[in-house]
């Protein structure tokens, strides 16, 4: 789901006549926010197609990528508790995704042999095969996505963006309620 709700972003002199009634609007700032909001909703856009096309849900393959081995094909295993951690999302909303991921037969949950209360979940050989199936359509659509830029660009705009996500973190802390505003230091 977009998260910029506008077909077209305002034009600067726009930004700057609503900076009149709105003394707290920097217009370059809301013109860099807005740009960025557009670019990550087009990425989206193109990377959900593909999942989509593919019965799979953005939670679902980050499940998927968690728990799998970038580099020696064998699976990890986590427990839903540091699964949902390690995603941002709550405990309930992982058991979910996992019970889907099972059901096909992507993962399965398995009893701690030491304390039979805690459940693993790892990839099944199916997933790990679904995995591979999928992923060479994904990096295909992220490298044409990122042909725009140079790799001198693509290196700045990775600095950038963390620039702007350590900005984020620290004025606005996650465990801050929304709408309250931290001053930075």
């Amino acid at each position: 789901m977009p998260h910029l709700l506008l077909k077209d972003i305002p034009r600067y002199d726009c930004l700057l006549e609503c900076a009149q009634r709105f003394p707290a609007l920097d217009p370059s700032a809301c013109e860099a926010f807005l740009h960025l909001l557009r670019a990550g909703d087009e990425g989206f856009r193109v990377i959900d197609a593909h999942f989509h096309a593919q019965g799979l849900s953005q939670g679902r393959f980050t499940v998927l990528m968690l728990l799998a081995d970038k580099a020696g094909g064998q699976s990890h295993a986590f427990t839903p508790a540091q699964l949902a951690e390690m995603a941002g999302v709550t405990r309930a909303t992982m058991t979910g995704l996992v019970d889907t991921l099972e059901r096909d037969g992507m993962v399965t949950r398995k009893p701690d042999p030491e304390d039979r209360r805690m459940l693993f979940v790892e990839l099944t050989p199916r997933g790990q095969e679904f995995l591979g199936q999928i992923m060479p359509e994904h990096f295909r659509r992220i490298s044409v996505l990122m042909a725009a830029l140079t790799e001198p660009e693509r290196r700045t705009l990775v600095r950038l963006l963390g620039k702007v996500a350590d900005q984020a973190v620290l004025s606005f802390p996650p465990s801050v309620p929304s709408g309250m505003v931290v001053p930075a230091s």
